[in-house]
């Protein structure tokens, strides 16, 4: 709420001396009729009245507030204005084959890479993102939305042991996942459209093959930006036996070459992260590079809001005549 004329607020300021004179002048007051004595009436009990007797006082009080809040014109705004806002509409397309267990990055590659781009999703509150997974085959986690929310329960669900418990096919389609991810961008409407692929591995499945599926992305305007996880040479992996969790120390074998191509060839970058913080500053630079702006028209104007106030001060004038000249009324 605003006001139009809000000098006249500080009318509300002549409540104190306003309430100075009434004590004061409380203090001075004499009785009205003079006793020799008032013995006789120390047994009798206060009548209700005396607990009246401020009241007419605090209600003008009150009067005066309001009148100062009417006159100040208070208002709620509505008009037309022009802001800009993201206009962006993102695919991620995280691989999850049991590789993304390795734990190069903590706690493994899997989780390292869910919070970062948690973090990369909570930073972009106006922009349609959808999460699409892959391992020897690709599905949609969850279709572009803007309920953040929904997303991000749906994405801390993703684990890289659905492929070790057969729930799909284990290996990297990076081919399918990329075809999946675009089959949810292609009909967009948006004036940017990206793709964020996340891969610890190279092609090994699938009946797409990524170069194949770079090229759809950019017939339809998408944008790939790449990113291989894991960090050099060998990576310590977890293998269940029957003497419990073993590690062994898995070699990295990340298709740089075509990630490379697939970036290059989609208008995106290729991004190396080793670790974990190398991965959050590759979806730092990721999230800088997409910030399209988007003019768009609001449209808002003033409502005055006085009348329920002004009914109040009605009431208030109202009921402090009442008290005056009835159960309160004094006789000179």
């Amino acid at each position: 709420m605003t006001f139009a004329n809000s000098a006249y607020l500080l009318l509300i300021l002549l409540t104190v001396p306003c309430t100075v004179w009434y004590i004061l002048k409380g203090r001075k007051r004499t009785a009205s009729l003079s006793l020799p004595t008032t013995g006789m009436y120390s047994g009798l009990k206060k009548s209700w009245k005396c607990y009246l007797i401020h009241v007419p006082f605090i209600l003008d009080m009150v009067a005066l507030v309001l009148l100062s809040l009417i006159l100040a014109r208070p208002q709620t705004t509505d008009r037309w204005q022009d802001t800009e806002i993201e206009g962006i509409d993102i695919m991620l397309c995280v691989d999850v084959s049991t590789s993304m267990l390795a734990e190069d990055l903590k706690p493994n590659r899997i989780e390292a890479a869910k919070t970062v781009a948690s973090e990369f999703i909570n930073g972009r509150p106006n922009d349609n993102i959808g999460l699409s997974i892959f391992a020897g085959e690709a599905f949609t986690q969850c279709p572009m939305t803007v309920d953040h929310t929904v997303l991000l329960n749906m994405f801390r669900g993703v684990s890289s042991d659905i492929a070790a418990r057969g729930i799909i096919d284990d290996g990297t389609a990076i081919g399918m996942g990329l075809a999946n991810a675009i089959s949810r961008l292609k009909d967009s409407q948006a004036k940017s459209k990206v793709i964020i692929l996340l891969t610890d591995g190279s092609n090994n499945r699938g009946e797409i093959s990524p170069l194949t599926a770079a090229e759809m992305a950019r017939s339809f305007g998408i944008r790939v930006y790449t990113i291989g996880v894991g960090t050099n040479g060998t990576a310590p992996y977890p293998m269940p036996t029957s003497y419990g969790t073993q590690y062994i120390n898995m070699a990295v074998e990340i298709d740089e070459d075509v990630l490379r191509q697939i970036a290059q060839t989609a208008g995106g970058q290729y991004y190396r992260a080793t670790s974990n913080s190398k991965l959050k500053e590759v979806y730092e630079e990721i999230d800088k590079l997409e910030r399209t702006k988007l003019q768009v028209k609001e449209f808002s104007k003033n409502q005055e809001e006085y009348q329920p106030l002004a009914l109040i001060l009605l009431l208030c004038i109202l009921a402090s005549i009442l008290l005056k000249q009835t159960v309160l009324r004094t006789i000179p």
